[in-house]
């Protein structure tokens, strides 16, 4: 029911999140499946408005996260160092480019869009991969290092809209044993 219940909202109240909530919404992304448990995800949770326009100026549409109680920016460290059977890294292993980056990562935002939805808030997936004009002023305005990129930014609230949920339902996209 929360998979297919589950909508984008874009408009909230003012009522703050609490950070258990935030935390176990956290949580919940982090349980998402991940290429050869390499977990690339990164976050950065913002729960000052104030920081808002600075952060995402003109590259977003900003109204949406005006009165968002929390925003997370969800990340992917694009490189990795590969263990051998979930042993540590050797101190000799070679940093090597994460190719799964963006499948895990997205993912992990799922995860997080279905937990807050389970929680009763109201969220939106806005884009940040793969745009240059949105991904740069926000790894900027972040201080990411250089081997994260920004994924998607999601505002979180209590839904100030009430929404009906999507039936994407279409069985022309299935094939059955063959296209």
């Amino acid at each position: 029911n929360t998979i297919l219940t589950r909508h984008s909202v874009r408009a909230y109240t003012t009522q703050p999140i609490g950070a258990d909530t935030i935390q176990a919404l956290l949580r919940a992304a982090m349980a998402a499946p991940s290429g050869v448990d390499v977990r690339p995800w990164r976050f950065v949770v913002l729960t000052d408005t104030a920081q808002y326009d600075s952060i995402f100026g003109d590259n977003f549409n900003l109204p949406k996260y005006k009165n968002a109680a929390a925003v997370i920016v969800v990340c992917g460290q694009t490189t990795w160092v590969p263990r051998h059977s979930g042993s540590e890294p050797s101190a000799y292993a070679e940093v090597e480019p994460n190719k799964n980056w963006t499948a895990d990562v997205a993912a992990c935002a799922e995860n997080l869009l279905l937990a807050a939805h389970a929680y009763g808030l109201g969220a939106v997936w806005t884009a940040c991969y793969p745009y240059e004009d949105r991904m740069q002023p926000v790894h900027k305005a972040l201080n990411l290092p250089d081997d994260v990129a920004p994924f998607c930014v999601i505002p979180l609230g209590h839904p100030a809209e009430d929404v009906a949920p999507k039936d994407k339902w279409d069985t022309a996209c299935i094939h059955y044993n063959r296209w």
